[in-house]
Parts: C-alpha cells; sequence; structure tokens
C-alpha cells in the first residue's frame, strides 16, 4: 500500500466498506426503521432516527470489513470476490483489522447517549457481526444467522425508546430472520457453483432443488408475521397496503429466479431493498396519515 496515493487508500477503505454498494446497508436499515417507528408509536425523535440510521451504516461497514477478512482466502476462489480490496492484496490484513476496530469504536461512541441496555445490545450486536462469517463453515441456513445479525438493530431500537425489550420487537427480529433466508438465498444462488467447490454452506446449496420454493415460502412467513405485528401494534389500511405492494414484489421475484440464472437471481436480491422500502412507506403513511404521529424534535 505504501506506492498508492492518499486518494486511492480512501478510495480502497471505501470499497473495503462497501460504502460504494449501499444494499448491504439498506437492508439492515429498514427493519430497524419499522422497530424505531413502532416503539415510538410513530412518532421517534429526529436524534433517534439519525443515531440508528447512521450506526446501522458504521455497523455495516464494520462487518463487511470482518466478513472479507474471515473470508480472505476462500474470496480467491469466487469470480465475483477475488477482486475485492483485501483480497487482492491493496488493503493488508492489519489495515482492515485496525479499520473494523475504528469503525466500530465510531458506532459505540454513537449510542452513547442510550439507554445502558442498548449499550449490552451493542455487544451482541458485534458478537453477532463478527461471528456471521464463521457461520459459513459449519451452518446448513448461516443465512438464519445473517437475519439476527442484520435485525438485531430491531431490540436496540426498541431498548432505546422503551428501556425494555418487548416480545414484540423479538417476534420482528423472527420476521427479519425469515426475509434474509430469502433475500440471502436468491443471492447464494448467484455463488452457488463457487460455493460447492469451496466447500462452504449456504441456503442455495441446503435447499438444493428445492430452493426457489424455499424464497418464496420464507417470504410469504415473513409477511405474514409483519400482518400479525400490525395487528398487535393496532395500525390500518395503510400499512396493509404497504405490505400488499412488498407481496407483489416478492411474487415478481419468483419469475426472476425461477430459472437459477445468476443476474435475475441477482436482481431479485437487489430489488429486496425496495421491498423493505414499500413496508416502512405503509407503515410511516398509517402512523401519519391515519393516526396523525409524526417524528419529533
Amino acid at each position: 500500500m505504501s506506492e498508492l496515493t492518499l486518494r486511492q487508500r480512501l478510495d480502497a477503505y471505501e470499497r473495503l466498506m462497501r460504502l460504494d454498494k449501499p444494499i448491504g446497508t439498506l437492508l439492515l436499515l429498514w427493519p430497524t426503521m419499522w422497530a424505531v417507528w413502532i416503539s415510538a408509536e410513530g412518532a421517534p425523535s429526529l436524534f433517534i432516527v439519525w443515531i440508528f440510521a447512521l450506526g446501522t451504516l458504521l455497523m455495516r461497514s464494520a462487518g463487511v470489513v470482518m466478513n472479507d477478512y474471515a473470508d480472505r482466502h476462500f474470496d480467491l476462489h469466487v469470480e465475483r470476490t477475488k477482486n475485492r480490496p483485501l483480497t487482492a492484496g491493496i488493503v493488508s490484513e492489519r489495515e482492515a483489522l485496525w479499520l473494523a476496530t475504528g469503525v466500530t469504536l465510531c458506532a459505540f461512541l454513537l449510542i452513547l447517549p442510550l439507554h445502558k441496555l442498548v449499550w449490552a445490545l451493542s455487544v451482541v450486536a458485534l458478537f453477532l457481526a463478527a461471528s456471521y462469517p464463521l457461520t459459513k463453515r459449519f451452518l446448513a441456513i448461516p443465512q438464519a444467522y445473517l437475519g439476527v445479525a442484520f435485525g438485531f438493530g430491531i431490540p436496540m431500537a426498541f431498548a432505546a425508546q422503551l428501556y425494555t425489550v418487548p416480545p414484540l420487537a423479538w417476534v420482528m427480529l423472527l420476521a427479519n430472520i425469515f426475509w434474509a433466508i430469502g433475500y440471502d438465498t436468491c443471492y447464494a444462488m448467484v455463488d452457488r457453483e463457487d460455493d460447492l467447490k469451496i466447500g462452504i454452506k449456504t441456503s442455495a446449496i441446503t435447499f438444493g432443488r428445492f430452493d426457489v420454493a424455499a424464497v418464496m415460502a420464507s417470504y410469504a412467513i415473513t409477511l405474514s408475521i409483519l400482518a400479525w405485528v400490525g395487528a398487535q401494534a393496532g395500525r390500518g389500511m395503510l400499512y396493509y397496503a404497504g405490505l400488499a405492494v412488498a407481496a407483489g414484489m416478492m411474487l415478481r421475484h419468483y419469475f426472476w429466479i425461477r430459472g437459477r440464472e445468476r443476474m435475475p437471481c441477482f436482481r431479485a436480491f437487489m430489488d429486496n431493498n425496495w421491498v423493505g422500502a414499500a413496508i416502512f412507506a405503509g407503515l410511516f403513511a398509517d402512523y401519519a396519515l391515519r393516526s396523525g404521529r409524526w417524528p419529533t424534535l
């Protein structure tokens, strides 16, 4: 790295943290925002919204650096990942560890104004983010573990505003687990041949010829759980309209992934950003227009 200019070095760090590819941050952000809105009954503090939005970006950035460090030898053999900065030797292993540590510290400093329960949950969130890459060595469906890691902003959001984590939060986390199994199986279908060669375990390999059915079943369970959550939270038709739009998008994914071709499967994975956004839009509109609840300063 000594021959790189400062601009080139920062560009390598940006790519290592996937700041140029925000899809992972967005898939983390939407369920966190669902929880922020429901736990605040539609009127969260903008300060809380800012903390969780920025915290999501920071933790996702730290998580992908730790993921690349853990997978640095496997990524050499996968077409899609062989040119990542750490794998290609543009960023050193030591730099990657320092970068992950620094970003994680920034994320922790961000939550210091919040309740101590959030601090405790952040330790669990860090463990989940750091250990997820290892699960691909022994778990048949590591995407379920990813769903826990990607959804841990849910209990943290409830803890930040209610100073406790009610059962509803854990049910929402369960919905996120099934959603992650669905969208990340689409992602795993892109790399299935490479993963089989190097011995990585993924849901696409575990489900085999039932992979498409598993994706659609996971989607259906996600929406069913979120419909129950809406009933428990007293939400109305605008919330369910958001779920209906999300269901239509998910149904479209079936036609994209049924041929198991790489690019359509990747397209379905990427489209899940809009699924999460549709659910949030319905939730936001239901609180704002039906209940008259808006974010506060």
